[in-house]
């Protein structure tokens, strides 16, 4: 439970139980269709298998199939069936998304069964290691792009996979300094090639 430490510093995980932590006893028949809507409220539009990848139940295609009257539905390139929220916003694809530096372990990046919305196959193995950590990542246009370190020093370093454009740097380099100011540091940026 929180706080485990603070920034910076580590500290010695600390457990209770759900039911001390918000001061009730858990539903005894929690309703997975809030559990659907709550789930495409953040993710929507999202596949069955996107959500079942997110919260490790499976067979809830019937609960989506179920909803499916309240819902906006679609087909993505490969013809699986995307819900959504009616009133959800969804932005044409022309709509530019700014530069974000993602945290380590962002759900953008483990929400989804398919991944290769947001990240590319071919830069998968610099994000998600093989025993299992999720560096930090920065997005451009809505796609990793790279990823990012705070150090010690509450510097951060930003390491594109590839030569970014201009503004896209300069937009990089702007959420960087947020990201230092944060930590406490004096906003020092730099680039490095990724590795």
């Amino acid at each position: 439970m929180p706080p485990r430490g603070i920034w910076g510093r580590g500290g010695a995980a600390a457990h209770t139980t759900a039911e001390a932590w918000l001061g009730r006893p858990l539903d005894p028949a929690p309703s997975l269709d809030d559990l659907a809507l709550r789930y495409l409220a953040a993710f929507g539009p999202a596949t069955a298998a996107d959500l079942q990848k997110w919260c490790g139940l499976s067979r809830l295609g019937p609960v989506l199939k179920g909803l499916a009257p309240r819902l906006f539905t679609d087909r993505d390139e490969h013809g699986r069936v995307l819900y959504d929220l009616p009133d959800a916003p969804r932005p044409g694809p022309d709509t530019p998304a700014p530069v974000r530096l993602l945290a380590p372990f962002d759900n953008l990046l483990l929400s989804h069964a398919d991944r290769t919305r947001v990240l590319a196959d071919e830069h998968k193995g610099r994000v998600m290691t093989q025993n299992g950590l999720v560096h930090p990542t920065l997005l451009v246009d809505g796609v990793v792009a790279g990823t990012w370190q705070l150090t010690a020093g509450q510097d951060v370093v930003v390491r594109p996979f590839a030569p970014l454009r201009r503004a896209d740097r300069q937009a990089a380099e702007a959420e960087a300094q947020r990201v230092a100011a944060f930590g406490g540091g004096a906003g020092s940026v730099r680039f490095e090639d990724a590795r």
